[in-house]
Parts: structure tokens; C-alpha cells; sequence
């Protein structure tokens, strides 16, 4: 059994814990699902969930360890929370994009910002934007912001030609 790493985001869902860690785990390469756990008789009048249906499903994403738990339509996931993918190159930023936004909503994508299909937020960061942001003062750092925020997926290039001013 692998050890219980002290602090875990623990994700919300209403019934998909399951498909969404499979999901999840399919998209990121250093990445297995550890462990599904099911509910019993025990506390059906509190959860109501069907004895043998899936509680918990354990997690890891590039080692960074995640529980979903199948918790009911009470909580929906929200922007105040979300994960930050960092990718060296634009073919990372490109692929993580593709398969993070398949099938969720298009409305919600903006400034490298998307939400997938379950609702939860992810943040496709290309490295470089970091080094880009440390002085807030100078004119590069203005025309790169002013470039980011017209995007919806982060261009490379473009962030570098901005912050260039080429």
C-alpha cells in the first residue's frame, strides 16, 4: 500500500471519480491510478450511495497525488481553484491544451485558462511566460501581458515577440 501523502487536493464528483482519475491519468505520462475504494451498507442514510459503487479513486499525476471522491450533486468545482500545468515547449502547451479542453466548455478558455469536461480548472503555463513576468515595470513585461490577455491558449512565440517587441 503506497504511503499517504499529508496533503492531497481531494476533487468532487457526482458520481464520475472513476472516468475522471482514468481520464486524467491518460492525459499525463508519469501517471496510475493507486487505488479505488467502495462504498458499504455502513452510512447509506448519510451518502446514499449504492453499496459496491465507487467511493474514492487514489491518484497520482506526475507524482502528485489526488483523491476523487464520489460525493453527490451538492458541491460543483468553481475558477477559485484550479492546476497549473508547466510545459517547456509550444508542442506541450499544445497537446495538454487539446486534451485537457476535449469535451468541456469553450467559454472558459481564456489567458492559458480552460475548464474540462468535469468541470475543473486547469492552467496550461508555458515556462517561459514565468521569466517573463519578473518586472512588472518595464515595457516588456506590459506587451506580454497585453499579448496573453487577447489569447485563450498561450502562444510561445507570440508571448516571446511581444516581450521582444518584435
Amino acid at each position: 500500500m503506497p504511503a499517504v501523502q499529508r496533503i492531497t487536493p481531494c476533487l468532487w464528483f457526482d458520481g464520475q471519480a472513476e472516468e475522471a482519475a482514468a481520464f486524467y491519468t491518460g492525459i499525463f505520462s508519469n501517471s496510475r491510478i493507486l487505488r479505488v475504494t467502495r462504498y458499504g451498507k455502513a452510512g447509506q442514510e448519510v451518502h446514499g450511495r449504492p453499496a459496491g459503487s465507487v467511493m474514492t479513486v487514489l491518484f497520482e499525476l506526475e507524482g502528485q497525488p489526488f483523491t476523487a471522491l464520489n460525493g453527490g450533486p451538492i458541491f460543483k468545482f468553481n475558477e477559485a481553484i484550479s492546476f497549473q500545468v508547466m510545459c517547456e515547449t509550444q508542442k506541450e502547451v499544445d497537446d495538454y491544451w487539446e486534451k485537457l479542453s476535449e469535451g468541456g466548455d469553450p467559454k472558459a478558455q481564456q489567458c492559458g485558462w480552460l475548464k474540462d469536461k468535469y468541470g475543473v480548472s486547469w492552467q496550461v503555463v508555458p515556462r517561459a511566460l514565468i521569466e517573463m513576468f519578473t518586472d512588472p515595470a518595464s515595457g516588456s513585461y506590459r506587451r506580454a501581458m497585453e499579448a496573453l490577455l487577447k489569447m485563450k491558449k498561450l502562444d510561445i512565440q507570440k508571448l516571446k515577440q511581444a516581450y521582444d517587441h518584435v
